[in-house]
């Protein structure tokens, strides 16, 4: 869309003229503002405006509103949007809100109070540069004190904003890693997925002084399976434990029994075989023919262990040959994940162009990393969270 339009230098002029004495009406104006003083500071200009946001003026003249997105907004307000996240569809809607919330503030008190004079900076002068240099991509990112030390690692969708929030933030660790910064190196991987695992990785390698409490027990909760004396396969969510391995991990309680509750919701599991319900007859849900009866022995284990096994094999990766493919850094790119008899082995880029499934082009492909329970947690946690992940499985050699 964006392939012949002007660039920002050929109408920035234009821009200084139309907002001279004037203020700039945004939804979340902080942002539209922050992009247009980044770019006039790439051409050396000096661009400074007083700003007004309609998200905030907002919260102050409708409160108690579910969200203060402005698509949200409009459908309650009745404010008709055409070219939703288009440029010229936001722009009228913002204009059709500003003038119902002046339309409300009849004093304009609130309103005249609300315009924003930009105040000078508190960062100091090489946070700003650092964060200019910071790509808005998927990545890992590694904040560098004095001596080329790396000091804390991590991972973000978008990393200029985590290491903005690093530098704004007020908490301890901040404050510290603000005092102590001298630089930030970064990698982009496109998938976020690599991300986690090269994160991972590089923490445990790098051991960054400002890591060390925060990735302890990153996980919990695992999924488990036995067979009754009715031959009846359960399934029980546990805290993991050093003996017993899982079928698969969860983050926290919450999150594996909202897994569970979709799983018996989706493949019409019993709850009390499930652990989620303690009776010596049915289940409550037999009563309201949502059970088939595995309760009490009512439907065959056949049928019924038939439904529990596709949940473990959908589930686990154990003995299994499969790539994952993900995002890509550039758009003619694609990122790829190889796991070999349930063991991860690696991850890599390729071109679009490649038949990645010949085992050959694969292992030339990929960069070999550590198997681990952590790289097992965030591999399949991340196949639970992301179903439109392509997943190939490979036949066995």
């Amino acid at each position: 869309m964006l392939r012949n339009a002007p660039k920002f230098y050929e109408v920035a002029k234009r821009i200084v003229e139309i907002t001279e004495d004037c203020i700039l009406v945004a939804h979340n104006a902080d942002f539209d503002y922050r992009i247009l003083k980044t770019e006039f500071r790439r051409l050396g200009f000096p661009y400074k405006r007083k700003t007004l946001c309609t998200v905030e003026l907002s919260k102050q003249l409708i409160p108690d509103m579910e969200s203060y997105s402005l698509g949200k907004l409009a459908r309650a307000l009745g404010i008709p949007m055409s070219d939703r996240h288009r440029a010229n569809g936001d722009a009228l809607a913002t204009v059709k809100l500003f003038k119902m919330l002046l339309n409300k503030n009849s004093d304009k008190k609130i309103i005249k109070e609300a315009v924003k004079i930009e105040k000078k900076s508190k960062l100091s002068s090489n946070l700003r540069d650092i964060i200019e240099s910071m790509p808005s991509d998927t990545g890992v990112y590694y904040i560098h004190d004095a001596n080329g030390n790396i000091i804390y690692i991590g991972k973000s969708n978008n990393i200029r904003k985590r290491v903005t929030q690093h530098f704004t933030n007020t908490n301890s660790k901040s404050k510290k890693i603000q005092v102590e910064v001298a630089s930030v190196t970064y990698e982009k991987t496109g998938s976020e997925l690599v991300a986690l695992l090269k994160e991972s990785e590089e923490i445990k390698a790098n051991k960054p002084i400002y890591n060390r409490a925060l990735k302890r027990n990153k996980f919990t909760q695992g999924l488990f399976s036995f067979i009754d004396d009715n031959g009846y396969i359960n399934l029980r969510i546990r805290h993991l434990s050093k003996d017993k391995k899982p079928i698969t991990t969860f983050s926290n309680r919450q999150s594996a029994n909202a897994f569970m509750n979709r799983i018996i919701e989706t493949y019409e599991l019993c709850d009390k075989l499930c652990g989620l319900e303690k009776s010596h007859s049915s289940c409550f849900k037999h009563g309201i023919e949502k059970c088939h009866g595995a309760c009490i022995c009512k439907e065959s284990t056949e049928d019924y262990n038939k439904r529990v096994n596709s949940v473990i094999e959908l589930n686990t990766y154990d003995n299994k040959d499969m790539i994952l493919i993900d995002k890509g850094r550039d758009i003619d790119e694609k990122s790829v994940i190889l796991v070999e008899d349930g063991t991860f082995k690696g991850i890599g880029f390729f071109n679009l162009n490649l038949q990645i499934n010949n085992r050959d082009i694969l292992n030339t492909l990929i960069t070999p990393m550590q198997n681990n329970r952590d790289t097992q947690h965030i591999i399949q946690s991340y196949m639970r969270r992301n179903k439109r992940l392509k997943v190939i499985e490979l036949e066995h050699t």
